[in-house]
């Protein structure tokens, strides 16, 4: 009987994507630079902090960036898949980085509020201008992706990295504006701590989303009893057996099944079945598999594969 594999191909505006990010990515990586200066100069751990949070946002672009242009690539004989996947490495990498500088900021904040840790802010202004520059940098990023932002995953994601920061660098300029009013130091460690405080549940969150994607998890919002019911119900299936699904990339859901049919069936049967199927994962649930692979089998057929799995 045969095998079908169907999938779809990278988005037509991969192209426009790439130079959105692209330019992102330059005003976002620029600004880190700059306050990571700002950090050393000033003194200021809420500074620190937010450049801590930029690294992590240029780490989540870079890979979006090189996703949005690599998966316009064919794939070859060496990565079947081409290089989607470093998207989501690279997501690990960026989310343990966003956590380690969370954890630290923490502690150094607790240092500085209660153990009266000797560090002051050398220059409230400068500290006030680098907030001002990396706002600035956010909403010029935030204009260039808010158009494309539903077009796909990956962009989602990327608006969404830019909006939090922007969060971040408000954080700085109110900390700077009440420590110009009060000149009490003590304001830039809470600051500090807050932008931690909304760093480390984003960074848990994408670590265990890319665990979930490495771990070939069932993509979020697919439910596998839900599939396995619907394809039994095509016109010749008879059973449903050995049904995976999982996740190659943002947006590159994957499922393979082995779908048991009528043993009299016609190769011109044949193809409705696989047709049908294939409909049912692209249109019928919340979450479209593009990209299927159905072995069918005749009633009998005992799979050699199956029974070494369950050796």
């Amino acid at each position: 009987m045969p095998h079908d594999h169907t999938h779809t191909h990278g988005s037509p505006d991969g192209a426009g994507h790439g130079r959105s990010l692209a330019i992102t990515l330059s005003l976002t990586g620029t600004v880190f630079l700059a306050e990571v200066v700002g950090a050393v100069v000033t003194g200021s751990l809420a500074l620190l902090v937010d450049a801590g949070h930029m690294l992590t946002d240029v780490s989540v672009l870079a890979a979006s960036t090189v996703t949005a242009v690599l998966m316009r690539r064919k794939p070859d004989k060496s990565r079947t898949w081409g290089w989607a996947r470093l998207e989501v490495i690279t997501a690990a990498a960026g989310a343990l980085v966003l956590l380690f500088v969370g954890l630290y900021a923490l502690v150094e904040a607790g240092m500085r509020l209660f153990a009266h840790a000797d560090e002051q802010i050398h220059d409230v202004r400068l500290l006030l201008g680098f907030g001002i520059l990396g706002l600035a940098a956010n909403v010029g990023s935030i204009l260039v992706l808010r158009a494309q932002s539903g077009d796909n995953m990956n962009m989602r994601a990327a608006f969404l990295e830019v909006c939090n920061d922007a969060l971040g660098s408000v954080a700085v300029i109110v900390s700077a504006a009440v420590l110009m009013a009060t000149g009490w130091d003590g304001v830039d460690a809470i600051a500090g701590a807050l932008i931690a405080l909304l760093m480390i549940p984003r960074a848990v969150r994408l670590l265990h989303d890319a665990v979930r994607v490495l771990l070939e998890e069932t993509p979020r919002g697919l439910d596998l009893d839900a599939v396995r019911t619907h394809l039994e119900g095509v016109d010749h299936v008879v059973a449903v057996h050995d049904l995976h699904a999982s996740t190659v990339s943002t947006g590159q859901p994957i499922l393979t099944a082995h779908i048991v049919v009528d043993p009299d069936l016609t190769m011109q049967q044949a193809g409705q079945v696989l047709h049908q199927c294939q409909d049912c994962l692209r249109d019928h649930f919340p979450v479209s598999v593009g990209h299927t692979t159905f072995q069918l089998e005749p009633t009998g057929y005992t799979s050699p594969s199956a029974d070494a799995i369950h050796r």
